[in-house]
C-alpha cells in the first residue's frame, strides 16, 4: 500500500501527548513499546480502534500523521481479522504530525471524531 495522500490516525492519552510534544517525538504508548512498533489506523479503521481499544476513555488525543513523511519505516501489515494496519518501526517524529486534537467523548460514551482526511 502507498503512504502517498494518506492520513493515519494514533490515538494517545493526553497527557502521554503532551510528554511527546515536550520530547519532540513521540516513542509510543505502552502497548506499542511491548509490540515493538507503533500502531496507526486509517481514517476507514479509527473509529473501530476507539471502540475496541479506548471504549469509554476520556481524555484522549486523536493525532493525525502524514504517511508520506514516515518513510521505510512504515510498514502495512495484517492484523488478527486479514485487515492491514499500518505500524511504524521508529519513534514518530513530530514533523510527521498534520494535528492534534482532543478526542472527545460524547454522552453515548462513543467518542466524536472530527472530518477525518483519507
Amino acid at each position: 500500500m502507498s503512504a502517498a495522500s494518506i492520513t493515519l490516525y494514533k490515538i494517545v492519552p493526553r497527557l502521554l501527548w503532551q510528554a511527546a510534544a515536550s520530547a519532540g517525538r513521540f516513542d509510543g504508548a505502552p502497548v506499542d513499546l511491548a509490540d515493538g512498533f507503533i500502531h496507526f489506523s486509517t481514517a476507514a479503521q479509527v473509529a473501530e480502534t476507539a471502540a475496541t481499544h479506548f471504549a469509554g476513555q476520556d481524555d484522549l488525543v486523536l493525532v493525525a500523521v502524514d504517511a508520506a513523511r514516515l518513510g521505510a519505516a512504515l510498514t502495512w501489515e495484517p492484523s488478527r481479522g486479514g485487515a492491514l494496519f499500518p505500524h511504524l518501526y521508529a519513534p514518530l517524529d513530530l514533523t510527521a504530525v498534520v494535528r492534534a486534537e482532543p478526542l472527545a467523548l460524547g454522552r453515548d460514551g462513543h467518542h466524536v471524531f472530527p472530518e477525518l482526511a483519507p
